[in-house]
């Protein structure tokens, strides 16, 4: 539960039965994901936490089944949200809402440290008129993409056509694709990753595949290979943050250029190679298709051409129309535009097939 008071924010939750006799810290920080356990150490102190209605004198305090925990979080100041004439692509736009493609290391909302220069900024000058169901400074925001992620958003223009697009992402109504290189060659080439996801015990910042985490599944097929690296498509069926570089790094296969989840050997300088490339989906109003389709942007194409040089690609997928010796890069890269295209305007879908990983890959 989540209240207003003053210039605070009061959360209450209840501990539950599994997490009996921990720190009362730890519990806390698995229960509110969106603070650290510094944040909640800091809030014990200042008497910030209380439990039963008496202030928890230490963050190693034992909790206890069933109390009621309150957290008094200080609200920081409101950023003053002022509109930045920058570029914007819009793939589609009606009444009611748009289709967006947000470029690399641009963040899409306001945040600590970055109160300028987002995505929202933006918005703000193409569409004047956005919902705040998401927060005075997530105008038109329904779901997101990492700072370094490209491709496509969808905003909505009002309250009532957010809500409705929430909901369609809730019952996984619309197809999100995206495509990665990803290390080495995913083993099965196709398949389902049902793994929960959390935040990582042994860094708060981080995200990982954790028991009792919420529920993540990602679909995934292998469309090109070479010595060291494939170009995966991927279908979000859930939204959960890092979603898709928790899942490829939980499988042994983190998306390159990831400087969280990926290799530490990564070279640097090369961009996190994932781009949300299509959007499908019935339109919460006029119940028309929603189609919008965005090419992966130059620096991927660039970037996995100098990782995947010419002569070395491969198809390793049964079926796949590509030959098995590879034609010039851009006939191959032709061809898997063709194929993402299939994706998003025609009849081929992702597979859903069950894969369970049986590997952390870590």
């Amino acid at each position: 539960m989540v209240g207003r008071e003053g210039e605070a924010e009061r959360i209450s939750v209840e501990i539950p039965p599994e997490a009996h006799g921990e720190r009362i810290d730890r519990v806390l920080a698995s229960l509110l994901p969106e603070l650290s356990r510094e944040r909640i150490k800091r809030l014990i102190a200042e008497g910030r936490v209380h439990a039963g209605g008496v202030p928890v004198d230490a963050p190693k305090r034992p909790a206890r089944a069933g109390e009621r925990v309150e957290v008094l979080v200080p609200r920081d100041p409101p950023l003053a949200l002022v509109p930045e004439d920058r570029p914007l692509s819009v793939h589609y736009e009606d009444a009611y809402l748009a289709v967006v493609e947000k470029p690399r290391g641009v963040p899409v909302h306001p945040s600590p440290g970055h109160e300028t220069g987002t995505l929202v900024h933006a918005l703000l000058v193409r569409f004047p008129e956005l919902s705040r169901a998401g927060g005075e400074l997530r105008p038109g925001i329904v779901h997101r993409l990492d700072k370094d992620t490209t491709g496509l958003l969808v905003v909505a223009k009002s309250d009532a056509v957010h809500h409705r697009l929430a909901r369609l992402f809730a019952a996984h109504s619309v197809f999100r694709g995206y495509v990665a290189v990803v290390h080495g060659h995913p083993d099965p080439p196709r398949g389902t990753i049902v793994a929960p996801i959390g935040r990582d015990p042994r860094d708060r910042k981080r995200m990982a595949v954790v028991a009792g985490g919420r529920e993540a599944i990602t679909h995934y097929r292998m469309l090109l290979a070479c010595s060291s690296v494939s170009l995966v498509v991927l279908r979000l069926e859930t939204g959960r943050t890092h979603q898709i570089r928790v899942h490829m790094r939980h499988i042994g296969h983190p998306v390159v250029g990831d400087s969280v989840y990926g290799y530490r050997r990564e070279r640097s300088g090369t961009p996190l190679l994932l781009h949300a490339f299509g959007l499908r989906f019935t339109h919460p109003v006029t119940k028309e298709p929603v189609r919008a389709y965005a090419p992966p942007p130059e620096d991927f194409r660039a970037a996995f051409f100098r990782l995947c040089p010419e002569g070395s690609t491969s198809a390793r997928v049964p079926g796949d129309s590509l030959a098995p010796s590879a034609p010039p890069p851009e006939e191959v890269w032709a061809r898997v535009e063709k194929r993402l295209r299939r994706l998003v305007y025609g009849t081929e879908e992702v597979p859903s097939d069950s894969f369970r990983p049986d590997r952390a890959g870590d």
